[in-house]
């Protein structure tokens, strides 16, 4: 139970918007060691895709903007990929 509460702690002073962002910044972070363009793509897209489907009532709607960017960038990402 112990981690369901720091995860409700943090949220609580972060709006789902603000979480996602850190989702997406750790899970890039995470992807970098790989060298892998093709996984920062799909890592990318995958993001972009959240960020539009989160309703707008409980994030802000300049995430929208940025679902839409993302899914712009990634595809870019993934197919000038070399990998």
């Amino acid at each position: 139970m112990l981690p369901l509460q720091i995860i409700d702690s943090f949220l609580l002073n972060y709006n789902v918007g603000q979480a996602l962002l850190l989702g997406f910044i750790l899970t890039t972070l995470a992807a970098l060691p790989l060298k892998s363009q093709k996984i920062l793509g799909i890592n990318t897209v995958l993001f972009g895709v959240i960020f539009m489907l989160t309703p707008q009532s409980i994030a802000k709607p300049h995430y929208l903007f940025l679902g839409i960017a993302l899914l712009v960038v990634g595809p870019l990402v993934f197919v000038t990929a070399r990998d």
